[in-house]
């Protein structure tokens, strides 16, 4: 048995930016912590922490759990009952990447329990198929922004690393969306216009962050293949899409399947606190009370942190992770 302890700090991520649907992420600067050991008392044991994760179970039916007895199968050992902590500030179902970071977190933290069996690529297989889409997961996993694409069984991405003048201002509404509810809005079909229009912009833009031209994501964050759809799942939605620019913001997207809103912003833009008051009174004319949290494009991925002998048993997984809080 081994008496190593590893904990991952893992960032949120948003996808799609707009046109890029299931192919543009980008991690933030919003973080959840992960903690895995092989549990001595030979019972599995897990810990949640903090405010975001009520209602999670903590038996075996728990996602994390699940999925690292997933990489310990794929890594040929078998490690049956464990200690698990987590502590996030990622919120449930709001957009941000919750299911995404903890899947990345669980495999990453599995993986480096056994001694890195398996490679990154082979996690960011795992995950792509676990999450159904590759943009959240490797945005978490590789940190910056992620071009992806999946087959169905074979998934591939560039990262490109975020410019040093770009800030994220998210509203995140008080209400959970699932990703079910959101993607049941979407239509069967679309015309080869709207697809068209979407190639054009999804591609600009990728060209326009792997540039540095912010003065490109204005034009190239528009779409047409699924934020109309999911318009009316999030009343003020519509507005802010269409206005945000005009209160300083570079573009405003939906985050994920929402219903949390997301803009990008010139770090250097004296329209800060206008662009703050735009997203939080055009949300509140609707009745929705809403946070807003200024972020920063995430350049790190999953971070991993081994402990071993007597510095395993110094201090709890809270007091390793307290200081890194933003509490």
């Amino acid at each position: 048995m081994t008496d190593r302890r590893i904990i991952v700090k893992v960032p949120a991520s948003t996808a799609n930016l707009g046109p890029g649907f299931d192919t543009l992420g980008m991690a933030l600067s919003l973080y959840a912590w992960i903690e895995m050991s092989e549990s001595a008392s030979g019972e599995t044991v897990i810990e949640l922490h903090g405010d975001h994760l009520n209602g999670i179970s903590t038996d075996k039916s728990n996602l994390i759990y699940k999925v690292a007895q997933m990489v310990f199968k794929e890594a040929g050992v078998t490690l049956p009952e464990l200690n698990i902590s987590m502590y996030s500030d990622i919120p449930l179902t709001r957009g941000l990447g919750s299911s995404a970071s903890a899947i990345v977190g669980a495999l990453v933290a599995a993986n480096a329990l056994v001694g890195g069996l398996l490679t990154d690529d082979k996690l960011f297989q795992m995950a792509t198929e676990l999450e159904g889409h590759p943009d959240n997961v490797g945005a978490s996993l590789f940190g910056g922004i992620v071009v992806s694409a999946w087959d169905g069984s074979q998934a591939a991405k560039v990262r490109i690393e975020p410019h040093g003048d770009l800030d994220v201002l998210v509203a995140i509404p008080a209400f959970q969306l699932s990703t079910e509810k959101a993607r049941h809005a979407l239509p069967s079909q679309i015309t080869m216009k709207d697809a068209v229009f979407n190639l054009g912009s999804s591609s600009l833009l990728v060209a326009a962050l792997a540039s540095g031209q912010l003065e490109l994501i204005p034009f190239a964050m528009r779409d047409k293949l699924h934020q109309p759809y999911r318009a009316a799942l999030i009343p003020g939605m519509s507005e802010i899409l269409d206005k945000a620019t005009d209160y300083g913001a570079l573009g405003a997207a939906l985050s994920g399947a929402g219903p949390t809103l997301l803009t990008l912003v010139d770090s250097k833009s004296a329209r800060k606190a206008e662009l703050e008051a735009f997203l939080i009174s055009t949300l509140g004319k609707e009745g929705i009370e809403a946070q807003t949290m200024w972020l920063k494009p995430c350049s790190c991925g999953t971070v991993v942190q081994v402990l071993s002998g007597q510095e395993a048993e110094t201090s709890s997984f809270m007091e390793r992770i307290k200081g890194e809080l933003g509490v």
